[in-house]
């Protein structure tokens, strides 16, 4: 006895429909598609997103983040306020190098993870990758015991205040390393109304570490890149930057 076939609303001359071993439907059978023409690229600014209703969003009203300012007005960011503090009031200043030497092979990041970056972050601590090894200590939970902040992950607006308040706990001197093309500059999201397009336009920054998302031996590179700045710059850090380190109309 026969077996009956149906075709499902295929058309006995759909040759695209056949399987690959058929004869009509061979290579070289079908009449090939013409390539579209190239058009010009589209070339966006680098400018700040603006709402078209400037109300939009909550806009319009005078911002929160506040606390950067009041901190560079006063005398507390710019002196060691350290375990040591009083121990280098009445040691000579060269013993600010020997310090900073001490702070570059012993440097105590911050567990702050804000997205998909913070598993590389937390990868470079593994036993694969072991950052260990070059002097860089397991994350801390509380900012009162790091002295690097290494923000991995897209810094939305409703989350900036609450990182700056983790910057501001942490005693002097300290360093801050972005991880991630959405902490660099925004990343994919660069364009979004509840998005900090880099956060260096909110705090300082001293080293970036590029990617979607890096892997953990960029991170590691960052890292001896900072270890590097650190001697750089030894008995120079009450320097540094507090507030924003972005250009001007950037």
């Amino acid at each position: 006895m026969k077996r009956a076939t149906r075709t499902l609303g295929v058309g006995a001359g759909d040759a695209s429909q056949m399987p690959s071993d058929q004869p009509a439907n061979r290579r070289g059978a079908l009449v090939p598609r013409q390539r579209d023409a190239l058009v010009e690229a589209i070339v966006v600014p680098n400018t700040l997103w603006e709402a078209a209703d400037p109300l939009a969003y909550g806009g319009g009203q005078p911002t929160e983040i506040t606390h950067l300012r009041e901190l560079e007005l006063s005398s507390d960011a710019r002196r060691d306020n350290g375990r040591w503090a009083a121990t280098l009031e009445i040691i000579p200043t060269k013993a600010d190098y020997v310090l900073d030497l001490i702070r570059a092979n012993s440097l105590w990041p911050l567990l702050s993870g804000l997205a998909c970056c913070a598993i590389e972050m937390m990868s470079a601590a593994t036993s694969k990758n072991d950052m260990d090894r070059w002097g860089m200590f397991p994350f801390r939970a509380s900012p009162r015991q790091a002295d690097v902040l290494i923000v991995a992950g897209t810094l939305t607006t409703k989350m900036a205040g609450p990182l700056l308040r983790l910057w501001e706990q942490m005693p002097e001197p300290k360093w801050c390393v972005a991880m991630g093309d959405c902490t660099c500059s925004g990343g994919r999201y660069k364009r979004s109304y509840s998005t900090i397009e880099g956060i260096d336009r909110i705090m300082p920054v001293d080293v970036y570490v590029p990617g979607c998302p890096p892997r953990p031996e960029g991170l590691i590179y960052g890292m001896m890149k900072l270890q590097q700045l650190i001697k750089d710059r030894r008995g120079h850090w009450p320097e540094r930057a507090i507030g924003p380190t972005v250009p001007d109309g950037v």
